[in-house]
Order: C-alpha cells, then structure tokens, then sequence
C-alpha cells in the first residue's frame, strides 16, 4: 500500500488565499447547467485516478493536470482526507461523493482561513453556528467528520439527489450549485478509495454492500436537431432501442400529445378534447404517459420529484423525469428524457406540448421511476 496509509488520519493545513471569495460562486442556474456541459466534455475517469495516483505517490503538482482542480498537490489530499473520514465512520459511497461535491462547492478542496462572515475550512461551517471553533475548523479530518454526522441525521438522504443532500446539511444560499461536481466528485471518490484495501467490500450504514461508483457515461444533449418546430417531432428521432418497454409506451402516449395546450391545473385525461381541463400541465403529462404504460405517478411536480431514484443527469435513460425551475428540493417544471438528448414536455400557459433539446433544460434533479 502507499504513503495513503499515512493519510487516513492526517491533518492537511495549506491554505491558499484567493483572489475573493466570489470565484468560490456561480448563479445557481449556471452552476446547475453546467454540470451537464461538463459531461459533454466527459471527465475521463480513468485518467483522474492516474493522476490523483501520481499526487498521492508524491508528484508535484506541476507534473499533474487534473479537470478542475487547480491546484492539484493541495486538492486531492484534502479530498484523500474527506474520503478517508468517511471510510472511518463507515458512511456509503454515496455520502462520501456528496461531501467531495460540497467540499467543491464550497471551498474548491482548500482548506480556506476565510469566507462569507465566519465561514472557514473545507466545507466552509461556521463556529457561530456550532460547528466548532475556528480551529478545530481548519482541521480537515474534523470539519469532514462534522460534515458526514450531519449528514446521517438527514431522514431519507440516501434517496435524495446530491444537491439535496448536501443542501440539507449546508443551507446554501446557492441550493443548487453543489450539482456541478458531481461527476468530478464520483471519480476523484473511486480513484482514492481504490488505495485503500478492502475499502469498497463491506458495508455502509445502510446495510447494502458499498459498491465502488460505475463510471459515468455521457448524455447528449440534443443540440444536433437543431431548431425544432413547436409540437413536432424532430426529423431523425426514434424511440432507442434499448428503451424500456415502460417507457417506450409512456413517451409514444406523451407525443401523441404533441401540439395540445398547455392547462395549469388539467388533468390530461383527454388533451385533444373541448375542455380544457381535459388538456395537460407539466406533471399531469408524466402522470398520465405512465398510467398509459402501467405506472402510477402522483399528481404534483413536488411529490413527483421524490418518487423513484435518484439519477445523475449525464446518465439519464429514455423515460427519466427532470426537473427544472425554483430549487433541486422544490422544483416547479418537469418533462420525461426520450433519448437522443430530448425531452418532451407541456411547458407553460398558452404554449403547446413540445419536444425541446436537453441543452436548454438547468437540471435539477433527475429521477428513474421504473
């Protein structure tokens, strides 16, 4: 095993003064849509665990070049550090992948002597809010430990997006920038816990043998079509293939839908009829798609969103819903992802069902209700 052993209990304090604690931030859409765009340039996963290998074997970090991260002989011990912290309390993969994302998120993986008022370390807590004091803060193993038993105490966390999650433990004003790393932070998570013996063959908290992540495969994002008509079928689509058989019927009822009014409050239980509850709003669309394939649904955009699980928005399979507008935990929009990087939809008042490319879609959260 290498020098990593050395790591599980070490204190890495090298703080690194920014330029101002404004780069550390982007608006929440922006932050949201680019994690998309960041799988379409596709972190290599394997390469991520080559260098962070050569870090963690004692390369300078000129000799290192990892996606995002900056600087790398710095960031990958103290990610090394919330890793191994969590290894310790036996907490899932997918808890370490939300501390890596919020540690992105919130400090860049430096271990930061400032931020917004009292706000210090890597996850960014705050003494005068009982996270310790000022120094124990600064402590990398302390703060992750911190950050990990908060997040055991959220009922239901594992079933929550990463977003979620870490907003429940964080209480971010930016609630749903933490989405951005999580690709970044699911390989940086497998190639360090690949140190570490054993690490990936027992059990978490949960009682579920703790798998290490599969790696994540890339979305189109449907750009390809170009413009395309309002309550029209894109020339060259079709249904993949490899669709579920559930979902293939759920998204052939929901384009014979295409061109119909978009009704707040319908019940889409006749779109092409006279009346105009008869006609679809966002979530009845889904609701109804699924009840044609055999699926119940509930009715609203707020419960929608936490049924099914939890899917990373680069790995999202024909059928899957999104979600957009308002936060990742409250969003207020949903459509169903065809394949081929589109997603059909009853967008808004005076506006038909539509089939939109997923480029223009902030994702929230995505959710697999198959």
């Amino acid at each position: 095993m290498r020098r990593l052993t050395a790591g599980v209990g070490v204190v890495f304090l090298s703080p690194i003064l920014l330029a101002g604690t404004g780069m550390m931030l982007a608006s929440s859409a922006d932050a949201v849509q680019s994690s998309f765009t960041s799988c379409l340039t596709d972190i290599d996963s394997d390469r991520v665990a080559d260098q962070v290998t050569k870090i963690l074997d004692g390369a300078s970090g000129e000799e290192v070049h990892v996606e995002d991260l900056d600087v790398p002989a710095e960031q990958v011990p103290n990610a090394q550090t919330i890793v191994a912290a969590g290894l310790s309390l036996d907490v899932p993969t997918k808890g370490q992948i939300i501390a890596l994302a919020t540690a992105m998120q919130e400090s860049r993986l430096r271990n930061l002597g400032y931020g917004d008022r009292d706000s210090l370390g890597l996850f960014q807590q705050r003494p005068s809010q009982g996270w310790g004091s000022a120094e124990q803060i600064r402590d990398p193993t302390y703060a992750s430990e911190q950050f990990y038993k908060h997040l055991l105490k959220v009922r239901g966390w594992q079933q929550m997006t990463i977003t979620q999650a870490a907003q429940a433990v964080q209480r971010s004003a930016l609630p749903d920038a933490y989405a951005q790393w999580e690709q970044l932070a699911t390989a940086l998570q497998a190639a360090i816990v690949a140190q570490f013996p054993g690490a990936g063959d027992g059990e978490g908290k949960d009682g579920a043998p703790d798998k290490p992540p599969a790696t994540p495969s890339c979305t189109t994002d449907g750009s390809g079509f170009g413009q395309i008509p309002e309550g029209s079928i894109p020339k060259g689509y079709s249904i993949p293939k490899d669709a579920d058989p559930k979902a293939r019927k759920a998204i052939t009822w929901a384009m014979r839908q295409l061109g119909t009014l978009y009704q707040w409050g319908g019940f889409c239980t006749n779109p092409h009829g006279p009346d105009p509850m008869g006609r679809c709003d966002c979530s009845s669309l889904m609701q109804q798609a699924y009840a044609h394939a055999g699926v119940t649904l509930s009715r609203t955009t707020y419960t929608q969103v936490t049924e099914g699980k939890d899917v990373p928005p680069w790995q999202l399979q024909p059928g899957d819903l999104i979600f957009s507008r308002g936060t990742a935990a409250r969003p207020e929009h949903v459509g169903m992802y065809m394949g081929e990087g589109l997603v059909i939809e009853a967008p808004y008042t005076s506006k038909p069902v539509r089939i939109t490319p997923l480029k223009d879609w902030p994702v929230l959260a995505a959710r697999r209700v198959l």
